[in-house]
């Protein structure tokens, strides 16, 4: 085929061009006038037994280019080089978006020779970028410590990334740079397992950034005809600062093309989760049952069973040990079965969801025994989950899964993952290579997603990874929504959601509000809802955090004190009425800086959706513990010349303000110390 002498990629600001002839090189990469990319960027790197091949290596040969469109407003574009030497082909592919000034780039690498070759490095994305002034924002991540900002001056080599085998422990695949403090740039590595995002000095003074799969413990032994696929890497590009805008574009894009649909999903549900006070200690179907009765009253449409309801009778095991042997339902807490309770769920008129830890096995699960061609091991030594990498563990958890929900008419299924791969399986019977099990095992769990959702599409599935350990946007595209944490202390929760914003739309996130802790000790999870000292104020600063984005409590019900209880109504019927479709289509601003859970930083948290024709917005302001008691809040979308009414969700006040008022920001003042308000805005405009 004929290779035209330029390659355009161009969508919406983005100008995106790659000279093919006489010479290759990145002729131009940048949203309006500011350009990213050097001529020299390699746009995508392998290592083949030690030898580093991107796009400008000499004996690369681009072969073909395709470009199709996959749904309207994307447009895919595949170059096809080829590397004789050894007989390689790499297919270098980038989504454009109408509209967006976001990008999708990953490579296919295929061994069309007659000798095995070892590949020990994919980098979806590289690219010279050049030289400036940059500061570089990214987030830390682990138990309870999820998204803690990390944010300075970018000074030699930086390299992020986790060896845990899950996304988001150690960091979070994501990060922000800034440049000369005008333009900036945003990256984030759509995969679950170990990934990594370099960013290396250059002689020039500018850095070469590469992102992708993380090399450490990674190798790939491709026979004849045999291909592997790297993790696809999401990158935007602003010719301003504006974090918002960066975020903005995540969202749009992930809500249009990425993130999956239910019709029980698309109602953002209300749930409640029996787990905080009860876990596995004080559950049983009666107790189940009487929660399900006081939520059907109060409103809620969800009622989820989380670890506890599977293994031995035997008061004296421990779930973690028998996740696994989900055919073994817990008879001494369940006398009736599960389908009994999912039957009295639906009854009163409620969804029924149910906890299910897929991948895990158990130190004492049978299920390790019953099916040893199932087990990931790393040097002999069992690893504690279920290969997905493998033919046999794939089908033994699609079979299981598809077993629960239609046994037990499950309508939500809330995926856990509380332990680290590390490197992961190196077993060569499972047909994976010994270096390569992690990058199966995480293709097979995306499949594996697919395969259930075809099966059942009325089905949600939640992601949750020790809380919020498995964040990012491989995931999001195979769930309806990813669990933020374990702990949910208030001002850790308004620390994650403003974090998580930066890279998932709030309906991709799902937080409860404060719980009560009934067994777990932790120094912050103190709420007591039973507590005579609470105050209408501390209720809502506690709940109204949780309505941010999907809104679900993990407390017990039916010891609830009444005016409790009918406050919780209040912003259960404000949230279903008013918040939730702010929340599923507003376009969010993060009106003030991040808060810190350990009282650093902003001590106002404030943040706006706005729908898509500005004439209605919701606004939430939150004043921490130590925040100073008057603030003026940024409100956009406001036009000067019109008139406003603001009301004040479930606190019976309105007001009508001039839009020359508002433009200036919102003055608060009357907030308590800890205090929360719900703000709808709405333009008064004439007949």
């Amino acid at each position: 085929m004929t290779i035209p002498a330029q390659i355009v990629f161009t969508a919406d600001r983005l100008q995106f061009v790659y000279q093919s002839a006489p010479a290759r090189f990145l002729q131009n990469l940048e949203v309006g006038e500011v350009g990213w990319g050097m001529a020299d960027s390699g746009l995508f790197a392998i290592e083949v037994d030690g030898e580093r091949i991107d796009a400008m290596h000499p004996d690369l040969v681009l072969q073909a280019v395709n470009q199709t469109t996959p749904a309207v407003g994307q447009t895919q574009t595949q170059l096809t080089f080829a590397y004789a030497p050894l007989q390689l082909t790499i297919d270098f592919f980038v989504m454009t978006y109408a509209g967006a000034t976001l990008c999708e780039s990953w490579i296919v690498v295929k061994n069309h020779g007659s000798a095995p070759q070892t590949i020990t490095r994919l980098d979806s994305l590289v690219l010279h970028i050049p030289s400036a002034s940059y500061d570089m924002l990214h987030y830390t991540g682990g138990w309870g410590s999820e998204f803690g900002p990390v944010r300075g001056r970018l000074n030699g080599d930086v390299r992020l990334e986790t060896r845990a085998g899950r996304s988001s422990q150690g960091m979070h695949p994501w990060c922000t740079l800034w440049r000369d403090g005008r333009s900036a740039m945003s990256v984030s590595v759509a995969w679950s397992g170990n990934w990594a995002i370099r960013l290396d000095e250059q002689n020039d003074g500018g850095f070469e950034l590469s992102a992708g799969l993380n090399e450490w413990a990674y190798f790939s032994v491709l026979a004849p005809n045999q291909s592997v696929t790297a993790p696809k890497v999401a990158w935007v590009l602003n010719d301003n600062p504006s974090l918002n805008d960066l975020a903005q574009q995540y969202a749009m894009i992930g809500r249009k093309y990425w993130y999956p649909h239910a019709p029980l999903a698309d109602a953002m549900p209300v749930e409640w989760n029996h787990w905080w006070t009860y876990e596995d200690r004080a559950i049983n179907e009666e107790v189940f049952r009487a929660n399900v009765d006081v939520a059907a009253k109060m409103g809620m449409e969800v009622c989820a069973l989380d670890a506890g309801w599977f293994g031995p009778s035997d008061p004296g095991t421990h779930w973690y040990d028998y996740r696994g042997d989900w055919h073994n339902v817990n008879t001494r807490r369940f006398p009736s079965g599960i389908r009994a309770l999912a039957d009295y769920t639906h009854e009163q008129g409620m969804a029924f969801g149910l906890w299910c830890e897929i991948e895990a096995l158990g130190r004492h699960a049978e299920a390790a025994k019953q099916h040893p061609a199932i087990v990931a091991t790393r040097h002999t030594a069992p690893l504690g989950y279920v290969c997905l990498g493998s033919d046999a563990g794939w089908q033994w958890a699609y079979d299981t899964l598809d077993r629960l929900i239609t046994d037990y008419a499950a309508d939500w299924i809330k995926l856990d993952f509380n332990l680290d791969p590390g490197a992961g399986c190196d077993r060569t019977d499972h047909g994976h290579g010994a270096g390569d099990g992690l990058l199966c095992h995480y293709h097979g769990y995306y499949r594996l997603l697919q395969a259930i959702r075809d099966a059942h599409p009325h089905v949600v599935l939640e992601n949750c990874s020790s809380g919020g350990l498995r964040i990012d946007l491989g995931l999001a595209r195979q769930t309806h929504m990813a669990f933020l944490s374990d702990p949910d202390w208030p001002e850790h929760s308004l620390q994650l959601f403003w974090g998580a914003a930066t890279m998932l739309a709030p309906d991709a996130l799902l937080h409860w509000g404060f719980c009560e802790w009934g067994f777990a000790d932790h120094p912050q999870q103190t709420f007591d809802p039973q507590s005579t000292a609470l105050t209408v104020s501390q209720l809502d600063y506690y709940t109204r955090i949780g309505m941010l984005r999907r809104f679900g409590f993990s407390q017990g019900l039916p010891t609830l004190l009444p005016w409790v209880a009918d406050r919780y109504v209040q912003h259960i019927t404000d949230y279903k009425n008013t918040i939730r479709r702010f929340v599923k289509y507003g376009v969010l601003h993060h009106q003030t800086n991040q808060p810190r859970r350990d009282g650093t930083l902003d001590r106002y948290a404030a943040f706006q959706y706005v729908l898509a024709d500005s004439a209605e917005s919701l606004l939430a302001v939150f004043r921490l513990p130590g925040a100073k008691p008057r603030r003026v809040i940024p409100v956009t979308a406001i036009e000067p010349e019109l008139q406003y009414q603001l009301t004040w969700l479930g606190d019976n006040r309105v007001q009508t303000m001039a839009g020359a008022d508002l433009v200036n920001g919102l003055y608060c003042d009357d907030l308590p110390e800890p205090g929360a308000v719900m703000i709808l805005i709405r333009a008064i405009r004439s007949a």
